[in-house]
């Protein structure tokens, strides 16, 4: 019984200290400008300015661009990565050939390159496919970075599907790409929501390409674009909370909405190799 409460007390101010800063944050996006500019950063809003401020995000900055970018950059790059696993991992997980084990650790491998050694080459690669300061360069490079996360993770989810179904499938005189539309994408379906949320997580939320690959406003991401929002001398820390928050919800929206098929992705596939 102690033990259950010490365990209690150490998770409740676990969860204070991490929500603090977002509580903060939520709370900063309530307050007016004068609020702010008083220093009252913590206390609770002596005017509350929530319509106010989450309408002047759309009205008087750029977010709205930033918003759609993102969508623009995230979409087809989670299509992207997903269609590119899944192939690889079909044929990974199904069928013995020589370097079959390499490529599969080329694929886990390329997860433990940090990106900062990248910043350059990458960089120097989009100015010579005159790619740079587009959404394109940023939709190559998530799926090509991506991908190899998305491999791993579905090639042990094909993996540990029944060996009955492919030699049913091979019985019956099936062709391997019938085998992959008609017997593995219908059962991946839950490795596609878990994998859609992480990826589509990892790619809106990204800061550092979306810096190193752009510069202007009609291109970045969010991301890059609160940044933006700060003023060289006087910054609208409501506005640009109000602007966090917003940005914020697609991801925590659409883990909602596959929450689902989230665990049953991670818990049938991503543990057994």
């Amino acid at each position: 019984m102690r033990a259950a409460r010490l365990y209690m007390t150490v998770v409740g101010a676990i969860l204070i200290i991490w929500l603090a800063p977002l509580f903060a944050v939520i709370l900063t996006s309530f307050r007016s400008m004068a609020d702010v500019m008083s220093g009252n950063l913590w206390g609770w809003p002596t005017e509350i300015a929530v319509v106010e401020n989450y309408t002047a995000v759309f009205t008087q900055t750029p977010m709205a661009g930033y918003f759609l970018n993102s969508l623009v950059i995230t979409i087809p790059s989670v299509i992207g990565v997903l269609s590119l696993s899944t192939l690889a991992g079909f044929v990974l997980a199904r069928y013995r050939f020589p370097g079959n084990m390499v490529i599969f650790a080329l694929f886990v491998g390329g997860n433990f390159l940090p990106h900062q050694i990248m910043m350059i080459p990458v960089r120097d690669l989009m100015v010579r496919l005159n790619l740079y300061d587009t959404t394109t360069a940023l939709i190559i490079f998530h799926v090509a970075f991506q991908t190899g996360f998305a491999t791993l993770f579905m090639r042990n989810f094909i993996a540990a599907l029944p060996d009955e179904l492919f030699q049913a499938a091979r019985a019956e005189g099936a062709t391997p790409f019938q085998t992959l539309i008609h017997v593995v994408v219908p059962l991946v379906r839950p490795a596609w929501a878990a994998l859609a949320i992480l990826l589509f997580t990892f790619i809106w939320n990204d800061y550092f390409w979306a810096v190193v690959l752009t510069v202007s406003d009609n291109v970045k991401p969010v991301t890059a674009g609160l940044a933006n929002l700060r003023g060289e001398w006087v910054s609208a820390w409501n506005l640009i909370s109000a602007g966090t928050i917003i940005v914020a919800v697609p991801p925590v929206v659409m883990f909602f909405l596959m929450q689902k098929h989230f665990i049953a992705g991670l818990t049938m596939g991503a543990v057994k190799g």
